[in-house]
C-alpha cells in the first residue's frame, strides 16, 4: 500500500499538471514549425503520466534528472512555464540563461539536475547525486530518467553494480516507449522485459504502467520508501507511449496508425478526467477553469519568451566553469 494517499486533490492536481505539459509541448511543436524555436526540440506528448504520478510522491528535497526529452520534466519540479519557453527560444532569461535550449533545462533551486543530450550520460550523474546525499546524511532521494535506448550503454551497468554496492538512494525509470528514435524495443534487444536488467544486480525491479498516474504513484512511492530506509536503488521500466515522433524532425513512419490509435485510446489525460468525473470530483465548470489557466499560462510563456533580450555576446565565455577567473578559455 502507498504511504501517500491518492486523493480528490491528487487527481485534481494530476490533470491540471498533465494537462499544462500536455498544451506547452503542443505549443512548442506549433512555434518550432514556425521556426521559433530552433535547434533540436523532443516532445513528451502521452507520457504525461510518468511525472504525474512520480510528483505526487515526492519531496521539494528529492531530486531529479533525465535525458533530452525534458521540458515536462522541468515543469514537473516546478521550473516556471516562462523560463522553460524562454529557455526554448534561447533568449537570456531562459532557465539556462538561452545558452541550453530545449535539451538542457536546468534549476539548481528545484533540484532538477537536466536535461542532458548523451544518451545514457545522465545515469552516472543521477547515482553520484544520490552518492551526494547518502554523504550529508539526508533522505532525499534522486530520480533518474532515461530512454528505452539508453538501457543499452555500457555506464547503466557500472552505475548499478556501484549503485546496488553502495546502497545509494536512487531510483532509476526507464520510460520504455517503444521506441529508440526510430527503431523498436524488439530490434534492439532480445530480452524485451527491460524491467529484468535490475536481476542481475539483484536491484528490486518492476514494470510499471505507465500510462497510468495510480500504477506510476505507488511503484515510485515503494522505492521511495526503499531508499529513504537507506534500503538503495530500484529500477522501474515504466511502459508509456509518445504521440509524437523521437523529435521534430522525425516522421515516425516506422509504425502503424492502428499502434498509434490504441495507445491514444489509453491517453492518461483523458484516464483521469474519467476518473474525476466517475468520483464526483469536479463538474465540467471547473474543467472550463482549468482549461482556461492552463491556457493563459502557455500563451504567457510565449508573450514573456518573444519580448525578453538574447543573450549579450559578452555572455559567451560565463558558465563555463564555475571558477569565474578558470584560466584558458579566453586565451
Amino acid at each position: 500500500m502507498s504511504s501517500v494517499a491518492i486523493t480528490k486533490d491528487t487527481y485534481l492536481d494530476w490533470y491540471e499538471q498533465m494537462l499544462l505539459m500536455r498544451r506547452f509541448e503542443e505549443k512548442s511543436g506549433q512555434l518550432y514549425g514556425q521556426q521559433k524555436i530552433r535547434g533540436f526540440c523532443h516532445l513528451y506528448i502521452g507520457q504525461e503520466a510518468v511525472l504525474a504520478g512520480a510528483m505526487s510522491v515526492l519531496g521539494p528535497g528529492d531530486s531529479m534528472i533525465t535525458a533530452y526529452r525534458d521540458h515536462a520534466h522541468a515543469m514537473a519540479r516546478g521550473m516556471t512555464a516562462n523560463e522553460i519557453m524562454a529557455e526554448l527560444y534561447g533568449k537570456a532569461t531562459g532557465c539556462s540563461k538561452g545558452k541550453g535550449g530545449s535539451m538542457h533545462m536546468f534549476s539548481k533551486e528545484k533540484k532538477f539536475f537536466g536535461g542532458h543530450g548523451i544518451v545514457g550520460g545522465q545515469i552516472p550523474l543521477g547515482a553520484g547525486v544520490a552518492f551526494a546525499e547518502k554523504y550529508l546524511g539526508t533522505t532525499n532521494v534522486n530520480v533518474c530518467y532515461m530512454g528505452d535506448g539508453a538501457v543499452r550503454q555500457g555506464a547503466l551497468n557500472e552505475t548499478f553494480n556501484m549503485a546496488m554496492l553502495w546502497k545509494l538512494p536512487v531510483i532509476f525509470v526507464c520510460e520504455n516507449n517503444g521506441y529508440a528514435m526510430g527503431t523498436s524495443v524488439q530490434r534492439t534487444t532480445n530480452m524485451i522485459d527491460i524491467y529484468k536488467i535490475g536481476l542481475g544486480f539483484d536491484m528490486p525491479c518492476a514494470p510499471v504502467d505507465g500510462m497510468d498516474p495510480v500504477a506510476v504513484h505507488n511503484a515510485m512511492d515503494e522505492a521511495v520508501q526503499r531508499a529513504r530506509r537507506g534500503e538503495g536503488p530500484t529500477f522501474l521500466e515504466m511502459r508509456t507511449y509518445r504521440y509524437k515522433g523521437h523529435s521534430m524532425s522525425d516522421p515516425a513512419k516506422y509504425r502503424t496508425k492502428e499502434e498509434l490509435e490504441r495507445y491514444k485510446a489509453k491517453d492518461p489525460i483523458g484516464v483521469v478526467k474519467a476518473a474525476i468525473v466517475e468520483n464526483n470530483y469536479a463538474d465540467e465548470a471547473w474543467f472550463d477553469q482549468i482549461d482556461a489557466k492552463v491556457k493563459a499560462i502557455v500563451e504567457e510563456s510565449v508573450k514573456f519568451a518573444e519580448e525578453s533580450p538574447w543573450p549579450e555576446p559578452s555572455e559567451l565565455y560565463d558558465d563555463v566553469y564555475v571558477q569565474s577567473d578558470y584560466p584558458f578559455i579566453k586565451d
